[in-house]
């Protein structure tokens, strides 16, 4: 295990969130997680961060998107609030983790560096559920090469589906039902919901798990991680913050490779 560790602003830009987080020492010390929309107060939490990580000689800012306006809106008012060059993964620095992907492929930058950050505690296969706007289960083997997965709409876009092509079904917002039948439209939309996505991760878990041999573990991570999966007895861990973990495994790899260069 690697004894190096990073200060590092973390920034994670969602389609819907973005996620700030500070490192310490290798250590997250702080988060913060807002709407888009709520450009100021992610500014704040940009300047909150950096005023501990700032202090460090080494510490870095580093940014990773599948957001791509909205991060180069960001970028411009971070690199002025920080005085430091934005980084930015796979423009700037690679995620540590192999590909078994189609020639060609891109794959959004958040399902790499979850992997990255999987991999790099659990040393083993494992797949990576991240439940956010879109919900991605992905595998890595037991060598850390990621060899993709499944995407399939979120909770509150599927709901939100139903609402805007159907003529009758309302507006509702995401939560967990308190028991699978549904006694009035709203419970049976957040009921198909949440078993629809519950019932799509067990299948493809056992699906991955015949074709490589194996049982893999099962980290979740995203927005909806928490509400999907609490006391689900296939997920072996719950990680809000895994993408952030990403970003700081991204720089301590890249890191001790320009060490040993």
């Amino acid at each position: 295990m690697s004894t190096l560790k990073v200060n590092l602003l973390a920034i994670s830009v969602g389609n819907t969130r973005t996620r700030v987080g500070a490192f310490i020492d290798g250590v997250l010390t702080q988060t913060a997680t807002f709407v888009n929309e709520k450009q100021s107060r992610i500014l704040e939490a940009v300047k909150s961060g950096f005023e501990q990580v700032g202090r460090r000689d080494d510490a870095v800012v580093l940014m990773t998107s599948v957001n791509p306006r909205k991060a180069d809106e960001l970028e411009t008012q971070i690199s002025e609030i920080t005085q430091r060059h934005v980084r930015r993964v796979e423009r700037d620095i690679q995620v540590p983790i192999g590909r078994q992907l189609d020639p060609q492929t891109i794959v959004g930058e958040d399902r790499l560096l979850n992997a990255a950050a999987a991999y790099d505690v659990m040393r083993q296969a494992c797949v990576v559920v991240d439940a956010g706007t879109a919900i991605t289960i992905d595998f890595v083997d037991g060598t850390g090469t990621f060899h993709g997965g499944a995407i399939a709409p979120g909770a509150q876009l599927m709901l939100d589906a139903l609402h805007h092509h159907t003529a009758l079904l309302p507006h509702v917002e995401f939560a967990r039902p308190d028991e699978p039948i549904g006694h009035n439209t709203q419970q049976a939309m957040q009921s198909g919901t949440f078993h629809g996505l519950r019932g799509m991760v067990h299948e493809l878990v056992e699906k991955y798990a015949e074709q490589v041999g194996q049982y893999p573990m099962v980290i979740a991570t995203g927005g909806d991680a928490d509400l999907l999966f609490r006391n689900d007895e296939l997920i072996d861990r719950v990680v809000p913050d895994l993408t952030l973990m990403g970003l700081a495994v991204t720089l301590r790899v890249a890191r001790e490779q320009a060490k040993e260069a």
